[in-house]
């Protein structure tokens, strides 16, 4: 069946949800194609199918998670900083593939001690999570270079999770959510490698364990009206 990109939903979600100021400050439509905004303490946004029942699923299947930095930000960064300390195109798809690594291995392992089974095949007892990282912005990479200086920041950065469930086995879209989230808001730190990762990695696992407890939630209530 035709796979819609997840960089098209994710762009979507990111005109529809986030502004260039404030990640929280855009308003919501209470629509987003056939999804219906419903009420959430865990996401900024939260859309179900009407008469979607979550009940049969018992596994996950997760999809490649897509990352995008925020527009603009290896040039800002890179017209913010010195000669030497500027990253490269190459590094900041390293930083990439690393967000999509580690994120997706706190996701399976969240799922997993949650006590779901993740699987790699559709079934009808399968929903699959598609998800995306994007907006990205971290607010002081770290470079291995010789002479380098501390770096300080409040925070670590920042991002929106975009996730998409669907039924494995048809495709169709069951519900979305998008979140938007600042990580590493603990007062002036030094900035580098291990506390950038330590932080996201706290946020990536609240991410995480939201979008298991919104499940068990799903499963537990009645499907929202047709």
């Amino acid at each position: 069946m035709p796979r819609t990109p997840m960089v098209t939903f994710a762009f979507l979600a990111a005109l529809a949800l986030s502004a260039p100021t404030s990640l929280h400050a855009a308003k919501a439509p209470p629509t987003w194609d056939n999804l219906v905004q419903v009420k959430s303490k865990r996401a900024d946004a939260v859309y179900l199918l009407p008469g979607a029942d979550f009940k049969p699923y018992t596994k996950i299947m997760l999809d490649p998670t897509e990352v995008a930095f925020r527009k603009n930000w290896l040039r800002d960064y890179n017209s913010s900083t010195t000669l030497g300390s500027r990253i490269s195109d190459a590094e900041a798809q390293e930083m990439m593939k690393k967000v999509q690594t580690g994120f997706e291995e706190i996701f399976i392992k969240a799922y997993q001690d949650a006590g779901y089974q993740v699987v790699t095949s559709p079934g009808p007892d399968v929903l699959r999570l598609r998800t995306a990282v994007i907006n990205l912005d971290v607010a002081a990479p770290e470079r291995m270079t010789a002479g380098r200086s501390r770096t300080y920041s409040r925070e670590a950065g920042q991002a929106t999770l975009v996730l998409e469930a669907r039924d494995s086995v048809t495709g169709a879209v069951l519900g979305r959510a998008v979140d938007a989230q600042t990580t590493g808001d603990t007062g002036a730190l030094i900035r580098n490698k291990v506390t950038n990762t330590a932080d996201f990695q706290r946020l990536f696992k609240s991410w995480a364990t939201g979008s298991i407890k919104g499940f068990n939630t799903l499963k537990e209530q009645p499907p929202p009206p047709n």
